[in-house]
């Protein structure tokens, strides 16, 4: 009988977790819930290294779109569990297995919805964000992602390097949206975190790029990488 209640409390245990969680308050609470159990099309991701991102500080200050539930969405984590899709159309994730090294993107949508790739889930009318609006973050020891939106981390990248993967997509972004020539003159308004990785990426044209920011404090991570500052 003892050796069963032991069971059952460490089966408890395990089930168990410690997630940072922003109430309906505002208030911003570290909270034992359980763990998350994953859908279809999901896994379960042992949550190795979060980042904290301005937006986060921002929903713990100001709120956004009513959210309250775990926050953050930059990680590197271990795939634990997954659940395969179920049939129907969409974007393939049979490269994603069980002890995977992932990092995630953030948009979220209904499994089977049929989005083919990145962009058509940043745009659907349904989609959550993770640790924004509509979905569970990170900040947590396991949290669930959908399986397109995993990305293998390789070897050759540490959990450190591979902590700007979802913050750098941002940036990098900006080359998909804006044509910038190697004959361009780019400001880059913003000398913070962001901005730094923004910076390197449209200098990757050729072009020439100058940071504008308040604080001289702030520069050094640009001037250290040949980027002038104003």
């Amino acid at each position: 009988e003892r050796e069963g209640r032991e069971n059952r409390q460490r089966k408890a245990e395990i089930e168990m977790m410690q997630a940072a969680r922003l109430g309906t308050d505002g208030k911003l609470t570290l909270e034992s819930v359980p763990v998350p159990v994953p859908s279809a099309g999901e896994a379960l991701i042992q949550i190795l290294q979060a980042g904290i991102c301005n937006t986060d500080i921002e929903i713990t200050t100001r709120g956004y779109k009513g959210f309250s539930g775990t926050i953050g969405h930059e990680f590197v984590g271990i795939v634990k569990s997954l659940v395969p899709p179920s049939a129907g159309g969409g974007e393939s994730a049979s490269h994603i297995a069980v002890g995977h090294r992932v990092v995630g993107e953030i948009n979220c949508v209904p499994e089977g919805c049929g989005c083919r790739n990145y962009h058509e889930r940043a745009q659907h009318p349904e989609r959550a964000a993770l640790g924004i609006f509509k979905r569970d973050g990170i900040f947590a020891e396991y949290a669930t992602v959908p399986l397109v939106n995993l990305h293998i981390v390789p070897d050759s990248l540490s959990d450190d390097e591979a902590m700007f993967a979802e913050p750098l997509a941002a940036a990098c972004q900006i080359l998909q949206q804006v044509h910038v020539q190697g004959s361009d003159r780019v400001a880059v308004v913003g000398t913070g975190k962001l901005g730094v990785l923004i910076a390197q990426a449209v200098r990757t044209t050729g072009c020439s790029v100058t940071a504008y920011g308040r604080r001289e404090a702030t520069f050094a991570p640009f001037t250290s990488r040949g980027i002038e500052c104003r």
